[in-house]
This record gives C-alpha cells, sequence and structure tokens, in this order.
C-alpha cells in the first residue's frame, strides 16, 4: 500500500514537526563549538563553506516548493515565511563563521529591505553589533604579541568577555591605570587573509564578464572595494581618522567621536574613550518621542555632512550599529575603518557634482552626470536611469525645505533605481 501524502510531506527534511513553531529574532548563544571556531583563511576553505551554504539554501527552498503542491494557500504562505526564518539563521550562522567580506555582506543586505525578504533583513540585522563574539582562547596570543604581556598586565582591568562583535573584530571594555574606562578592538586572527581570498574567489565568478564592454570599469571597482575593506584590518589608519575627525566637532553639536589612546592601539588592537549609550535599536524600543527622533536623526545627519565637508571623508559604514545615543542626549559616531578620504582631485570632483546637483535644475544634473559616468550620446536609457538616482539623492539638499527621510516609499523607490544601476 501506498503511503499517505501526509506522511510523505512529514519525511520531507527542513522542519522538526508539522506544528508551526514562533521562531525568535534573537540568536541563542553561541555552543562551545562556535566559540571556539577559528576563522577559516584558506581560499578553498571559504569557497567549500559558501557551496555548502548555498546547498542549503537551495534544499530548503527546493522542499518548500515541494510541501507547497499540497499545502493550501494560507499555509503555503505561512511555511514560506518559516522557510525564510529558518534559511537566515543558517546563512547568519555561516557568516559569523566566515567574518570578513562575508558578514559585510550581510549588513549590506541588512541596510537594504527591498533586495532580501523581511526575515533575513531582521536576522541579519544582528551583524552590525550583535555578531557572536570569537572565544578568548582564540584571540590570546594575538593581544599577547600586540603587547607584549597579557592584557590584564597593560590594563588597570579587563573584560575578556566582548560586548560587541561584527565583520573585523569585537570590543572588549577595560580600564587604563590613570581610570578611564576605555573600548578595547581587536581584530580577529587571519581576519586580512580572508578577505583577499574572498575576493579571489569572487574574481573567478566575474571572469565571464571579462567579455562585456564594461568589464574594465567593473574591474575598477571591485578592486577599489577590495582595497577599502583591506584598509579595514589597518588599526593603525583608523585611528589617524578618529584623530582627524574628532576635532571636527564642537561641544554645542551634541556629536562625540571617541578620543584614541595611542600607547594602548596597535595595528591591530585600537583602545578609544568608552561612550555610555544605547543603539539607534534601543533607543526606538523606548518609545521615544517625534521630537526626540528628529533630533537624533539631525544629528546622524550633520554629522555625516561635516565630516564631508569640513574633513573631507566620505563616511561609508553608515548603518545603525555604528551610532549610540549617549546617556546624557549625545551621539557617539563609532567605527572608522571604512572610510574614503577625498584628494585634491577627488575634493574638486565632489565640488562641482555637489554644485551642479544641488541647484535642483535638470539641466545641470544631466551635464555632471553624463561627465562623471563617462555616459554616451548612444546611451539614453543609461543617462535617464543615472539621472533619476542622483535627483533622488541630492533631494533633500535642494528641496529648500523639511524633507520626510520615513517617507518608505521614496526610500524605496531609491533602493529600486540603485538596484537597477547595479544590474
Amino acid at each position: 500500500m501506498s503511503p499517505a501524502l501526509s506522511e510523505l510531506i512529514a519525511a520531507l527534511p527542513g522542519e522538526t514537526g508539522d506544528v508551526a513553531q514562533p521562531l525568535s529574532l534573537d540568536r541563542p548563544e553561541p555552543s562551545p563549538q562556535e566559540w571556539l571556531r577559528a576563522v577559516p583563511t584558506g581560499r578553498w576553505q571559504r569557497f567549500a563553506a559558501l557551496g555548502t551554504l548555498q546547498a542549503k539554501i537551495a534544499a530548503a527552498y527546493l522542499f518548500h516548493w515541494l510541501r507547497g503542491w499540497f499545502r493550501e494557500a494560507s499555509a503555503n504562505k505561512q511555511h514560506l515565511a518559516e522557510t525564510h526564518w529558518r534559511t537566515a539563521v543558517q546563512v547568519l550562522d555561516s557568516m559569523c563563521y566566515l567574518r570578513g567580506a562575508m558578514m559585510k555582506v550581510g549588513q549590506t543586505l541588512a541596510n537594504f529591505p527591498d533586495i532580501a525578504p523581511r526575515e533575513f533583513v531582521d536576522t541579519l540585522n544582528q551583524l552590525h553589533f550583535n555578531a557572536p563574539p570569537m572565544h578568548w582562547s582564540l584571540l590570546r596570543e594575538l593581544v599577547h604579541n600586540e603587547f607584549g604581556d597579557e592584557p590584564e598586565s597593560v590594563f588597570a582591568a579587563f573584560d575578556r568577555q566582548a560586548f560587541a562583535a561584527a565583520s573585523i573584530g569585537q570590543v572588549h571594555r577595560a580600564r587604563l591605570k590613570t581610570g578611564e574606562d576605555v573600548a578595547v578592538k581587536i581584530q580577529y586572527p587571519g581576519i586580512a587573509r580572508t578577505i583577499q581570498s574572498d575576493f579571489r574567489n569572487a574574481f573567478l565568478c566575474l571572469l565571464p564578464a571579462r567579455l562585456s564592454a564594461d568589464w574594465e570599469n567593473t574591474k575598477d571597482q571591485f578592486d577599489d572595494l577590495r582595497q577599502r575593506l583591506e584598509q579595514e584590518t589597518d588599526y593603525t589608519l583608523e585611528a589617524d581618522r578618529l584623530e582627524r575627525a574628532r576635532p571636527l566637532f564642537r561641544p554645542e553639536d551634541a556629536i562625540v567621536v571617541p578620543k584614541v589612546h595611542r600607547d594602548f592601539s596597535t595595528g591591530r588592537v585600537l583602545t578609544t574613550e568608552y561612550l555610555r549609550g544605547v543603539h539607534l535599536t534601543e533607543f526606538l524600543a523606548r518609545e521615544p518621542s517625534q521630537e526626540e527622533r528628529n533630533e537624533v536623526a539631525r544629528k546622524i545627519v550633520r554629522a555625516w555632512y561635516r565630516l564631508m565637508y569640513a574633513g573631507r571623508m566620505l563616511y561609508v559604514d553608515f548603518h545603525p550599529g555604528n551610532f549610540l545615543v549617549l546617556d546624557d542626549g549625545r551621539l557617539g559616531v563609532l567605527d572608522f575603518g571604512f572610510m574614503i578620504e577625498l584628494d585634491d582631485v577627488e575634493w574638486d570632483w565632489f565640488r562641482r557634482i555637489d554644485r551642479a546637483l544641488t541647484t535642483g535644475r535638470r539641466e545641470d544634473r544631466l551635464a555632471i552626470t553624463r561627465e562623471w559616468s563617462d555616459i554616451r550620446d548612444d546611451e539614453p536609457e543609461r543617462l535617464k536611469l543615472s539621472d533619476d538616482f542622483a535627483e533622488w539623492s541630492w533631494m533633500s539638499r535642494h528641496l529648500g525645505k523639511e524633507y520626510d527621510f520615513s517617507d518608505e516609499a521614496e526610500f524605496r523607490r531609491g533602493i529600486d533605481l540603485f538596484t537597477e544601476m547595479i544590474r
């Protein structure tokens, strides 16, 4: 006798049972095995890990599709949401294991809610500052090599349990012998090699594009991104940027860039003052008034523009994990690893672009967009797309009045334009 349909459905892998259980957004506490996993640095080792992840994702959605043959529409919709959650957790786990450039990809997906399902965005959002840290035993030798001694001897107090972790390193709280509380950011061992390995693997995937007319431009952008990410592993460079950015803000701005403690910083360890505050997610969970929300948003925008126009630095890592609402109401700006510092030629270009776009006149935008993007006369569609995106990007500047950044439809329009440009 052939088995019943319900038995066939139950036999499909990918679920723990037939009864749907509510899924938590919070990642469970890492197991001892996860804590003790060293970051894989080999090119083929990382390639294999990505291949395994792709296979798991494909299998999850294949089994969802098969189950959909025998389910009602409402049950199938619920099962799709559950599949999204389970797959998102698998992606989160793999990116926490691989870290480096792959975790940056996850952070990017979390910033663009229309590119991936909402379940992915909500889950991967933890990668901004709440990724599981590495076990101290994996960092101990690196820290000892950098300081020449155990951290308990270097500092008056040192907490071996990290309070924040992300793609390149994790942050521990400590206290100097002079009494100041500090945040000590420690780079994951071998993380620079992982970035090189990931980009070599990604370059292999791009090889078919060598025959396209836009290959040189694509290759240049690819190389530029690789160099930017490699710079993130140079904590001495980040310390330079912090010290360059900190004087740009006056006390009345209520914006703080943490002070660097050079005597306790190296190329792979960065020690800064400890800022007491909460991330934007926790700030919003407290249900602040609209005026309080607006004030924080104004400070974020002011910080970005001040760094650009007064510091000639483009703050690229613009995500919620890099801002703190401090206990005294000020805004803390963190993580200056992923920055673009403009030289005189680039600054001149930016001034010309900014001047043309902020007039609000379409003819000015078209002229500078055509020049900057090297758009030919026989590419009207590309020109229109670039112009539409430029108009959207600078609308808050040339509008001449308050701009509502909470307009979700307008935000999605910009994401759609950006996605189309990438294609």
